[in-house]
């Protein structure tokens, strides 16, 4: 019988097997296969569901694409709006017969929307660029007579002074907008206005006359008062003032008739 030797475990032959008798197992991998499928973006269904009609060249309700589009990667309940995408793009045609409505397309139908698109950039290309060659020219012919001197500089200069005296006086004008003799001619000539109105009725019975006078005057100073209010708006004390006036006057006539 043989001897054997052990050798002592914390020799390093010993702390070498232990140590690797206590390393943890590295973790499992998984299988490419399980890993989440990505779902289709909305480019994506669009071209599925173009490829069902593609490939039957056929006519479809909307329930029976909803059956269809699942079998393509699109879910039934994004079927109708996928569909609808297409439609509001001309590749696929719809319409109603008698209750039903119909969807198809072919593949001509995309290349005439194709065409029609390629047509439409061309035009609004050549556009763009006829605007463009206008606005170029026009800048040039703006620059011409704009170039930085002496004069222009005082020109500029003086433009801008004129622009702050008139400032200036618009506004000392507003200040005496109170006064102005356009609003009091106006009140004149409602007043005139009234009474020439007055004038007209006096054979008429009082209870006519004051309901025919009441409702004329009523009218001529609510669009006189509309006029004047929109014509001199920094007037507003003053015109207030004088439709008083008119008011008082006009009770004194009614309380005549």
């Amino acid at each position: 019988m043989g001897l054997v030797f052990l050798r002592p475990k914390n020799s390093p032959a010993g702390r070498r097997r232990s140590s690797r008798a206590a390393s943890p197992s590295p973790p499992p991998l998984r299988p490419t296969g399980m890993s989440k499928k990505r779902g289709l973006s909305l480019e994506e269904k669009r071209e599925q569901m173009l490829q069902i009609f593609y490939d039957s060249q056929d006519f479809y309700l909307l329930k029976e694409l909803e059956k269809l589009g699942p079998k393509k990667g699109v879910i039934s309940q994004s079927v109708k709006d996928v569909v609808q995408s297409l439609v509001d793009d001309d590749l696929v045609l719809k319409d109603k017969i008698g209750t039903s409505v119909y969807f198809w397309s072919l593949p001509s139908c995309a290349g005439n929307q194709l065409r029609t698109t390629y047509s439409k950039l061309e035009s609004d290309l050549s556009s763009s660029k006829k605007r463009y060659m206008e606005l170029v020219e026009q800048r040039e012919d703006l620059k011409r007579g704009r170039e930085d001197s002496d004069e222009r500089e005082a020109a500029l200069e003086e433009l801008k002074a004129v622009e702050e005296h008139h400032k200036k006086l618009k506004e000392e004008l507003a200040a005496y907008a109170d006064s102005d003799p356009a609003a009091l001619e106006a009140m004149n000539d409602a007043i005139e206005v009234s009474h020439a109105a007055a004038n007209r009725w006096t054979a008429c019975p009082p209870s006519t006359q004051a309901n025919e006078i009441l409702n004329l005057t009523s009218d001529n100073i609510f669009t006189l008062q509309q006029w004047c209010s929109t014509t001199f708006p920094q007037a507003k004390e003053q015109l207030e003032h004088m439709y008083r006036e008119v008011g008082s006057v006009l009770l004194s006539s009614f309380s005549s008739l």
